[in-house]
């Protein structure tokens, strides 16, 4: 039996004074829930499942409920769960209906032979698999919807989220899940449901999702140089650190990540002024 771990991120960005706390609190929830999910014997993809939930249900990351919306005044959200014991992901791009994107990641990850459905063809899976669909305002809260119109035109990132972990079977999970960039184009997808980009888990070395500038990110395939990191022998923090640094030479944009490895060692590195995250392991704890 292994040691457990969980790491939870909602985004490297430039977080206001006032949302620090709100921030701080929210991912403490949501560590608390796939910790606790970890110590009832639950599975890495479980505690990822069940932590990503808790940070898709608080308006203030972008992801679920209170995603950006489009140029079109739209939300399509992305997400992706991998299981680190097979190397098989269940993602989803460009959903407009579905309250919590990271449970159907998991549905698609369990009951398909496919990895990645894409806008209408993603729900339509889940309507055949007994997921409701939601009303797609239902996503906008109002303090989006203010953003949206007063920036008019300006593209963003805030508050992608993720979670990592490494349950008693010694088996790692990732999952990533975002609303993209304010005011992207129709259709754009970034890095947060693509397999080495957004996300990677392999039992042989590490678990790892990442969030920021979604081109830059998948320039360097940013979760799949960490990995490859530790398969080499790097520490977990190490590996983050230089990964973080690859893509700051190599390209324009900031970003952030996390990482456990298959012993239960948490890392974490950003570019940017914050990195919301909180972490547990058998024998520490942090947050930012």
């Amino acid at each position: 039996m292994s040691n457990i771990a969980l790491a939870v991120h909602g985004g490297a960005w430039d977080i206001p004074n006032e949302l620090l706390e709100i921030c701080r609190r929210a991912v403490e929830r949501a560590l608390d829930r796939g910790w606790k999910t970890l110590q009832n014997g639950g599975s890495a993809l479980d505690a990822c499942e069940q932590a990503i939930i808790d940070l898709e249900n608080e308006p203030v990351f972008d992801a679920g409920i209170g995603s950006h919306p489009n140029r079109d005044g739209k939300v399509q959200m992305d997400a992706i769960l991998m299981d680190g014991a097979t190397l098989k992901s269940g993602a989803v791009v460009a959903v407009e209906r579905i309250l919590n994107p990271i449970r159907l990641s998991r549905l698609i990850l369990e009951k398909s032979e496919h990895m990645l459905f894409a806008g209408y063809g993603a729900e339509q899976f889940a309507v055949e698999h007994g997921m409701a669909l939601c009303d797609p305002k239902a996503l906008i809260t109002e303090a989006e919807a203010q953003r949206w119109r007063s920036l008019s035109g300006k593209v963003v990132n805030l508050g992608t989220v993720g979670a990592v972990a490494l349950d008693k079977s010694g088996n790692l999970a990732s999952g990533t899940s975002t609303g993209g960039t304010l005011f992207k184009y129709p259709g754009r997808v970034g890095d947060s449901a693509l397999v080495g980009c957004g996300c990677y888990a392999d039992n042989e070395s590490a678990a790892v999702s990442t969030t920021g500038h979604g081109e830059s990110i998948m320039k360097v395939v940013l979760a799949k140089t960490v990995n490859d990191f530790v398969a080499a022998g790097v520490p977990a923090q190490g590996a983050a650190d230089r990964a973080i640094a690859i893509l700051t030479r190599r390209t324009i944009g900031r970003a952030g990540l996390i990482v456990v490895d298959r012993q239960g060692r948490v890392g974490f590195a950003f570019s940017t002024s914050h990195l919301a995250y909180a972490y547990r392991t058998s024998t520490s704890s942090g947050k930012f």
